[in-house]
């Protein structure tokens, strides 16, 4: 593969699923479908808790910045994959291409912070409820949100600048639906051995660091609720907990399957297939497991929907 001495390409080439064009309508269909799904979901949820001033809490008001951030991430990818397929052009410029790379990974990271600030939120009103409204005020929750913003931020700035000073080679084909880091890396002509270590002990550090607090939080949630006398205490207490730890489960697993089935196949179409999971299916189901799993947020979706009409 001859470089392009040093020089930015133009285009990079998203291959997408399928080159059938047979398929492309039914691809463009479901996604379509999944990302209006995730956008007026989330949307919902954010209606809702503004509108119902009994959602004005700090478990609620992370659920909307959540969805808020659902929105956002799903955003990133599919509208792209969707002009794609119905334009028949496969290409996006080296700008859009860094772009979305960069946006991709701030919203991703703000996932991963947000569901271990919720587990803190959830470990405070379990463990210490008589003093969640001291600890968890309003200053600490906007100050939580905007910690995740910052550190997202300055991460996907990072990773963004790393790229940027790559040179690429001739063959500029990326087997995903989107711009995602590694599969662009591996397009470079030039050593990516910096660039390499830095992604993965940013990726390791940033992953580690949010899971094991959500880890810790539950450990301590679980070893309060056994600690309670009564059936009811337990089942109230666990009922608190139980759609963010249906969503943690989701997105970590879904997140950890697709970097194990790439790794076992060694196939980055079986990598971008996966990738769906978390990247568009898990944002899609999010707003379902909070509205079926939660007596309030329903009774404020209800009333929200009632009213409108």
């Amino acid at each position: 593969m001859e470089p392009r001495n040093n020089t930015h390409p133009l285009e990079f080439v998203l291959l997408g699923f399928s080159q059938d064009p047979d398929l492309q309508p039914v691809t463009c269909g479901l996604f379509l479908s999944m990302y209006l799904i995730t956008f007026v979901g989330n949307l919902l949820i954010i209606l809702a808790i503004i509108a119902d001033a009994s959602l004005h809490t700090p478990m609620y008001f992370f659920l909307s910045n959540l969805s808020f951030v659902d929105i956002c991430f799903t955003s990133t990818t599919v509208p792209k994959m969707l002009v794609n397929i119905q334009t028949k052009r496969e290409t996006i410029s080296y700008a859009d291409c860094i772009t979305q790379m960069y946006f991709f990974l701030i919203f991703v990271e703000l996932d991963n912070f947000l569901l271990a600030v919720m587990a803190y939120d959830r470990y405070v009103a379990i463990c210490h409820p008589l003093h969640y409204t001291i600890i968890m005020n309003h200053r600490l929750c906007r100050f939580l949100v905007l910690v995740c913003w910052i550190v997202s931020v300055l991460h996907a700035l990072l990773q963004s600048m790393m790229v940027l000073r790559m040179s690429f080679c001739t063959e500029l084909e990326i087997p995903h639906f989107f711009c995602e880091l590694n599969q662009v890396a591996q397009l470079a002509c030039s050593d990516t051995f910096i660039n390499d270590v830095v992604m993965y002990v940013a990726l390791v550090v940033l992953a580690t660091v949010p899971l094991s607090g959500i880890l810790y939080s539950y450990y301590k949630i679980v070893s309060s609720i056994r600690a309670m006398s009564t059936a009811q205490g337990k089942y109230k207490a666990f009922s608190t907990c139980a759609s963010h730890l249906s969503v943690v489960s989701l997105f970590y697993c879904t997140g950890l399957g697709v970097y194990l089935s790439s790794a076992a196949s060694h196939s980055s179409q079986a990598s971008a297939t996966a990738s769906v999971m978390y990247t568009v299916v898990t944002p899609m189901l999010n707003p379902f497991i909070y509205s079926l799993r939660n007596k309030d947020v329903k009774g404020s979706l209800k009333r929200l929907l009632v009213g409108k009409l």
